[in-house]
């Protein structure tokens, strides 16, 4: 083995070779701190600090490897999570589960209704959303859920809190907004309700750090085809009273002024109730049209602190400062 890492150390890009080696099935090969200083030096061209951490993207690698709480499985479990969450907040705050299940085959397509989302419990990318059942490929929908189930998801970017969860498919009911189009007001801005019907329900990222809502990400997709799928992303990044901030990442902003919802501020308390005493969480929440809140997820690694690129680029360190190691 140790000839193996020696002649790694050879090869002109080896954090290329690792992070590749990883994708490829050789994930058990690395240890978790060796991997994420050689995927950190692939996506930054930069060695990571982890004695000294000072950037948000730094620290997120830091958390990986030393802030490991058995709740923070609970919190990223699909299922398990709604309990975490109705104890903290309520059951009014929680999508209603329609079934749960250990095997893709024990689906019984039947008895779920029309509309429905599926999700594996351990991941985040087995999803299927379900508008019309009369329409549903169950052929395709098995074959991508059974291809999630047997992933493991702690290996990709060695996310610690996944580790451990269960795989399992539940099913959500399908939320949505009814709410009727409204049209761009006098000076140009665009309403909520019309950012919804231009990409379904919007899924507001609340970061926060030690409990405290810092920012909030919102990403705005613009409908290009018929079928309905957003060809264009935007992202825009307000502060906790909904002004724009003074920095980007990843994606432009939205070129229309955004008017944010009227209950923001119950939107950023329930964030902070979920984020309490944890150095960095993003808690995704969704709004419906007649106000009410629910939460979408818990991420405590957003973009896996590897493919978050701000500009300018000493944003990186301002929300590296806004994360609190807990040593």
């Amino acid at each position: 083995m140790n000839k193996f890492f020696k002649a790694i150390k050879l090869i002109k890009n080896p954090s290329k070779l690792v992070v590749r080696l990883n994708e490829h099935g050789f994930s058990h090969l690395f240890s978790d701190k060796f991997f994420l200083k050689c995927a950190y030096k692939y996506s930054f061209g930069k060695e990571l600090d982890l004695d000294d951490p000072k950037t948000f993207n730094e620290k997120l690698q830091w958390l990986k490897l030393y802030n490991r709480k058995p709740e923070y499985t609970k919190m990223v479990d699909k299922y398990e999570a709604k309990k975490y969450v109705a104890d903290i907040i309520g059951e009014e705050y929680i999508v209603p589960t329609l079934g749960v299940w250990d095997r893709v085959n024990d689906i019984d397509f039947d008895k779920l209704p029309n509309k429905f989302v599926l999700k594996c419990t351990h991941d985040s990318g087995g999803l299927v959303i379900c508008r019309d059942k009369s329409t549903l490929d169950l052929v395709a929908v098995k074959k991508k859920l059974k291809s999630a189930m047997k992933r493991k998801y702690f290996w990709v970017w060695r996310e610690w809190p996944y580790k451990n969860v269960k795989p399992r498919i539940i099913a959500e009911e399908y939320i949505e907004d009814n709410s009727e189009i409204l049209q761009e007001t006098s000076g140009g801005e665009i309403t909520y309700r019309d950012l919804q019907r231009q990409q379904g329900l919007l899924d507001y990222k609340f970061m926060c750090f030690g409990g405290e809502v810092k920012a909030l990400f919102l990403d705005i997709g613009v409908i290009g085809n018929s079928e309905g799928h957003a060809e264009q992303y935007f992202r825009n990044i307000y502060d906790r009273s909904g002004n724009i901030m003074p920095f980007r990442e990843t994606r432009e902003n939205y070129p229309i002024p955004v008017i944010l919802p009227e209950n923001l501020s119950e939107m950023v308390d329930v964030a902070e109730k979920l984020s309490k005493n944890i150095p960095h969480v993003r808690v995704d929440l969704y709004r419906l049209s007649d106000g009410t809140i629910k939460v979408g997820e818990m991420t405590f690694f957003h973009g896996s602190g590897l493919f978050n690129f701000f500009i300018p680029e000493e944003w990186d360190r301002t929300l590296g400062d806004w994360i609190e190691l807990q040593v």
